[in-house]
């Protein structure tokens, strides 16, 4: 340096201007090494949420399948429409290729942009078909973008919707098993990565992350061609009784599985624009009645049960009449006389389940109800399913004891009144009532009614179906068939409606060595006849027969045949 600059007239300065130079040559020295060491990750992190993007990748949902494989929802590939506002708002847009592609209104388009132009993401439509959403992508319009996602689809539309139920636009689950298993049917999303620059453009092609793992399928118990039966013959019951709705549910004896289950009125979950809210309920679970008539074996296994009554006790009924208190007088539809416990069932009679009931007394009643699960839900995981009522009163009035004991003052599903007749068909043995296959392989079975007795119950409950009994045409050509009616007044806020009816029949088959229980009830018929002998009956005898064919189970009078021509073939 030159020495005359040192030496000059203010050495003093020039030291303080080189320590200036010094600290600011060591600050910008310290800020690059700041920048490339100490903050490069934020800075890097900065710079990737301009120019970054990461994209989701949708995951499957699982299939739901019916018991034989058949698939009851599965998932399709559609893409979603969207914009950015922001980068539209100074463009001329193909207004109506836009309006036909996405079939909206002109006018309706604008208005979205318009009034969401601060945000910088606006669906335009969701869940158009990958054919469409390429057609819109060839339009090259900048801001205007699709996500590839999945949509639901049911194979067998009203069907099973009740049992199936829907996901909502998200492919979240809202109904049915769709609700019950959304965790287990629900996939895992993927991730990938892509670089664009400020205006959204791809600059760098995408770079997997995370790969999308697909959700697990569901197996249900019901056989869709027994189901599609049951719905063909309710709908049509339906219709014929110019009834409000109705339910009806067919379950596999020995495993306790759902093999149908399905209600009126219905709904197609694929097409739910103009859905009435009141038809997504699946009724044979959700919704309760008054049994009515259709307990009276319970009853009568109750009243076994005590060792007082066997299949051969007499009742005397007459005069038909019967004044329990002052507020009740059973009546039965004439005087029957004295009849045992046999004819007690074929002939319904209110006044021998009467005197039987206050012989016994309501708890013993109640006890045999809740053991073999009215009251109690069935254990299915269905979402809303109801437990029924059954009251438990520290003191029963005379009144309450005798109404008990044919089906009034308590309410049950269609499915807990199949539970309830599946012990009988089983031999006294309860076993949880399942919506899926092999859903019950690990529970244990219970012996509720002794075997004798349910047998013995069983064995009565043919006369109801033969010639003289109230539900003749329950009867199922080839078969035997145990079962009961039962018709009662529905309730509402005011009592009673004296005009308005359940309907139901409940039943076995084959009677002898049960396969199938299968429960049928029809709300408010009004086509004349209301007696579920009369109504509920033929549905139940119609898809009764239709399951023993489709499930192979052979005719009575072909085993017969069949085991009196055994010993002769092992003679020869």
């Amino acid at each position: 340096m030159n020495k005359d600059v040192r030496n000059g007239p203010y050495p003093a300065r020039f030291v303080f201007v080189l320590i200036l130079v010094a600290i600011a040559t060591s600050m910008v020295f310290w800020r690059i090494v700041d920048l490339q060491v100490v903050d490069r990750q934020f800075l890097q992190d900065e710079g990737d949420k301009r120019t970054v993007r990461y994209s989701r990748i949708a995951a499957t949902r699982g299939v739901i399948f019916d018991r034989n494989g058949r698939a009851l929802a599965v998932s399709t590939p559609v893409v979603s429409v969207w914009v950015n506002p922001q980068e539209l708002a100074q463009k001329q847009m193909p207004w109506k290729q836009l309006s036909r592609e996405l079939d909206l209104s002109v006018r309706y388009l604008k208005d979205r942009i318009k009034k969401n132009s601060s945000k910088e993401f606006v669906y335009l439509k969701r869940h158009v078909t990958p054919e469409k959403g390429q057609r819109l992508m060839d339009l090259n319009i900048d801001g205007m973008y699709t996500i590839d996602e999945y949509r639901r689809y049911y194979p067998s539309g009203e069907v099973a919707a009740h049992l199936v139920g829907f996901t909502d636009v998200d492919d979240n689950g809202q109904e049915g098993m769709e609700l019950a298993y959304n965790e287990w049917l629900e996939g895992t999303p993927g991730k990938y990565r892509m670089l664009k620059d400020r205006r959204g453009r791809l600059v760098k092609s995408a770079e997997l992350v995370a790969s999308a793992n697909p959700g697990k399928d569901l197996i249900l118990s019901i056989d869709m061609r027994v189901q599609y039966l049951a719905y063909r013959e309710l709908k049509a019951a339906v219709s014929k009784q110019k009834a409000d709705g109705g339910s009806l549910v067919v379950i596999d004896v020995d495993s306790g599985e759902v093999l149908a289950m399905v209600n009126q009125p219905s709904y197609n979950p694929n097409n739910r624009k103009r859905i009435n809210v009141a038809s997504l309920r699946n009724r044979a679970m959700t919704d309760v009645f008054e049994p009515g008539s259709t307990v009276k074996p319970l009853t009568l296994a109750a009243a076994m049960g005590t060792g007082h009554y066997s299949k051969g006790s007499s009742i005397d009924t007459s005069p038909g009449v019967f004044r329990v208190s002052s507020k009740l007088l059973v009546k039965d539809h004439r005087n029957y006389g004295v009849v045992d416990m046999t004819k007690m069932l074929a002939k319904s009679s209110n006044v021998a389940t009467s005197k039987i009931a206050l012989d016994i007394g309501a708890e013993t009643i109640w006890e045999t109800f809740y053991q073999v699960g009215l009251g109690q839900a069935s254990g299915s995981g269905f979402p809303g399913e109801s437990g029924g009522i059954l009251p438990n009163r520290g003191r029963w009035r005379a009144t309450e004891t005798a109404t008990l004991s044919y089906g009034y003052g308590i309410s049950v599903t269609a499915l807990q009144l199949a539970s309830a007749y599946s012990v009988l068909a089983r031999d006294g043995l309860k076993k949880p009532i399942t919506i899926l296959r092999d859903g019950n392989r690990d529970e244990i079975e219970e012996q509720v009614i002794s075997q004798r007795i349910a047998k013995d119950v069983r064995g009565m409950m043919k006369a109801v179906v033969k010639k003289g009994g109230t539900g003749t045409q329950a009867a199922v050509e080839g078969y035997e068939v145990a079962g009961k009616s039962g018709t009662v007044h529905k309730v509402s806020r005011n009592g009673y409606e004296e005009n308005k009816y359940h309907s139901t029949f409940a039943g076995i088959a084959p009677a002898n060595d049960p396969r199938v229980v299968a429960v049928v009830m029809i709300d408010n018929p009004k086509a004349g006849d209301y007696y579920g002998g009369a109504v509920a009956a033929p549905v139940f005898s119609n898809v009764v027969a239709g399951t023993l064919h489709l499930l192979g189970e052979t005719p009575a009078d072909v085993k017969r045949i069949a085991k009196k021509q055994q010993p002769r073939a092992n003679r020869s």
